[in-house]
């Protein structure tokens, strides 16, 4: 439970040792505290249920701007936490006190009653139970892990469900090919529930559209039911003043929208823009026009975000420091885009891994654009994978930090004067040690 303090900390520590398992992929013990709970799940306002390999938090993060620039209240589950627990509840706009949750958790301790329940399982349930007792316009609630098992899958009747990005993760237990994870994924889908889902290889593709058949699931695929593309200079003339340089063009069968460039970095972006703009036109939800103004004020942390703190103040003077949290293979070719972009400025990449990632799968396609790579292994840092594994990983290319403070202050004694960038990057788990470090609070 490294993972969880304070007060939470201490009853997640107590239902913790009511069913020790890590991950348990199933519903009954969910479904039977909700009913005694008087089913929460069942009292919320529209859902959007996301699941997917990468991009699930951009995207719930661009839903829930795009339904904050509309004047709705909102209400956002997502997992892992960076910092605090308290991340994963923002209940209509503001992230749940402490004291609140606290309660809610020991409230669903006493009825539980000692019944074997797994931690996240818990956390779900608190959810429901918060989002249903605060009035909103919208929920949007993010999958923990897979889909079709997932905790948050007790939802029976969504607005709509999205699949994000699928590729390789979580393989011993989603199974070991793209098409065994697209199959649990696309388990969200339920009858008459539109879907969207976006880019993805060929064999996810086929899976999906066959899930969805099953499913009785209407599936709008990126590129025949919708489309999102850079805005040519000419498409953005009397466009909303405050939609930036850079706009994005997206189409559907409703027509033509034209939107501000997505706040958050990186070219992967625009497809997150566009999967939280199609499941919102598809759910049959009326948007006002000035909710689309939000895909330009998107924030959420630890994707490619640049910092400012007190680790960003060890480096010289025109040094840049950025953080991404991408940890799977999907996500470093992903990240290679980005990085190709930099090529103007050094580069020193200071990795640290989660002890069940595929390392060699995350490295291979950002190391050719990295001047240096550093291995990092805090010691606060939950399943970290060690050093000396992280430098077989590249080839023998990295070197040891092992701290971020160590690897940043050998930069900075290193420098030759000139500009260079710092990319914090592998793990979740790591960019919540970064955040701390940096002086950054959930909800700031």
């Amino acid at each position: 439970m490294a993972e969880f303090s304070g007060r939470t900390g201490e009853v997640l520590e107590r239902l913790n040792r009511l069913y020790p398992a890590l991950i348990d992929l199933s519903l009954g013990r969910l479904e039977a505290l909700l009913a005694k709970l008087g089913h929460p799940e069942e009292k919320l306002p529209p859902v959007i249920h996301v699941a997917g390999t990468n991009g699930k938090g951009s995207t719930c993060a661009t839903l829930r701007a795009i339904g904050e620039a509309a004047g709705w209240r909102v209400h956002v589950m997502t997992s892992p936490h960076l910092v605090d627990v308290t991340e994963r509840f923002r209940i209509a706009g503001t992230l749940v006190s402490e004291a609140e949750l606290v309660s809610t958790l020991e409230e669903i301790e006493r009825v539980n009653a000692g019944a074997p329940i797994t931690v996240f399982e818990v956390l779900t349930a608190a959810g429901f139970l918060l989002f249903s007792r605060h009035p909103a316009e919208l929920a949007i609630i993010e999958v923990g892990l897979g889909g079709r098992c997932d905790a948050t899958n007790v939802l029976r009747h969504p607005a709509a469900c999205i699949v994000t990005s699928v590729s390789m993760d979580h393989e011993a237990f989603l199974g070991n090919t793209l098409e065994a994870i697209a199959a649990e994924k696309a388990g969200i889908f339920k009858p008459g529930v539109p879907a969207v889902t976006g880019a993805q290889p060929d064999a996810v593709r086929r899976v999906l559209e066959a899930e969805a058949r099953k499913a009785g699931a209407p599936l709008a695929c990126r590129g025949d039911a919708w489309q999102v593309a850079p805005a040519a200079p000419e498409a953005l003339a009397g466009a909303d003043s405050a939609a930036p340089e850079g706009g994005l063009i997206f189409t559907d069968s409703q027509g033509t929208l034209t939107l501000p460039a997505p706040a958050l970095v990186g070219p992967w972006q625009m497809e997150n823009a566009g999967l939280a703009v199609a499941a919102l036109r598809v759910s049959g939800l009326d948007v006002p026009e000035a909710g689309w103004q939000g895909v330009g004020r998107v924030s959420w942390p630890a994707r490619m975000q640049r910092l400012h703190g007190h680790l960003a103040a060890r480096l010289p003077a025109g040094w840049e420091l950025w953080l991404d949290g991408g940890h799977n293979p999907g996500a470093g070719h992903a990240l290679a885009q980005e990085l190709q972009k930099w090529g103007d400025e050094p580069l020193h990449l200071l990795v640290g891994m989660k002890q069940t990632k595929d390392a060699t799968g995350f490295l291979s396609p950002v190391l050719p654009c990295a001047t240096t790579l550093w291995a990092i292994s805090e010691p606060t840092q939950h399943l970290a994978l060690p050093v000396d594994a992280i430098v077989e990983a590249s080839a023998g290319k990295a070197q040891v930090g092992p701290t971020l403070v160590r690897a940043l202050d050998a930069l900075a004694a290193q420098s030759d004067g000139r500009p260079a960038r710092v990319l914090i990057c592998g793990s979740l788990y790591l960019a919540g040690v970064a955040l701390t470090q940096d002086g950054w609070t959930p909800g700031a």
